[in-house]
């Protein structure tokens, strides 16, 4: 049974830079979020240039998703975190929301990042935002990437897909997709009642296409910055 004590938030942040320079934060970021008051669970991530998660890389896009022990240590982080100054200094462009968790199922690096949260009953209306993560089997690869570009077509062409970007922590092996929809009805159409998305995912489970994975839905709140020019929730 899960500890009602626990009540906690996540955040996700996508920053692009005008150059190249992005990528040496990866490496030099991680102690400083190790550091960080509160913070349960990060993942620094690269992002793709596709909807989904695919082969091509956006090398001056990059993503922070965070989970937090509660909404002071992310405000506390937002206001004296060195990462986050870099942030608004250097970024040609910056996104972030504050995320209510709702449901979740899977690990990640071995870990639940949801480990001990109440989950409301009655999850509330109104937008959803999804992260769903997966560990590819080498010998599943590419059989995993034959398979993406129709998902990713019908994912980019679905009614009520307000954004969606492609993650992930490791080249090829560990990828995620980030993706905000209108309303659960929505979500639940794109993952439950397209037949390209359907395919895969009985061939995942058929096949064992992952080693490890981990599928979760937050209420998004509190978006700032852009995100292609427009901020997908307003």
């Amino acid at each position: 049974m899960k500890d009602s004590s626990v009540s906690i938030m996540a955040s996700f942040h996508l920053v692009r830079y005008g150059d190249l320079g992005g990528m040496r934060h990866m490496a030099f970021d991680r102690p400083l979020l190790r550091g960080t008051e509160g913070l349960r669970f990060w993942r620094l991530l690269g992002t793709g240039r596709g909807t989904s998660m695919s082969l091509g890389a956006d090398l001056r896009r990059w993503a922070l998703f965070a989970v937090w022990r509660g909404e002071g240590d992310l405000d506390a982080f937002l206001r004296r975190s060195p990462i986050a100054a870099r942030w608004r200094a250097e970024a040609v462009e910056f996104w972030q929301v504050r995320l209510m968790p709702l449901a979740s199922k899977g690990r990640w690096g071995g870990a639940d990042p949801f480990a001990g949260v109440a989950f409301p009953e009655t999850p509330p209306g109104g937008p959803l935002a999804v992260l769903t993560r997966a560990s590819i089997r080498a010998t599943r690869m590419v059989a995993f990437y034959r398979a993406v570009p129709e998902v990713d077509r019908v994912l980019r062409e679905q009614e009520g897909r307000l954004a969606s970007v492609g993650v992930g922590e490791w080249p090829l092996a560990r990828q995620a997709t980030f993706s905000l929809w209108r309303d659960a009805e929505a979500a639940n159409a794109f993952a439950y009642r397209t037949a390209a998305h359907g395919r895969v995912i009985r061939l995942v489970r058929d096949h064992g296409w992952y080693r490890e994975e981990l599928f979760a839905r937050f209420a998004p709140y509190a978006s700032e910055g852009t995100w292609d020019a427009r901020d997908p929730l307003r």
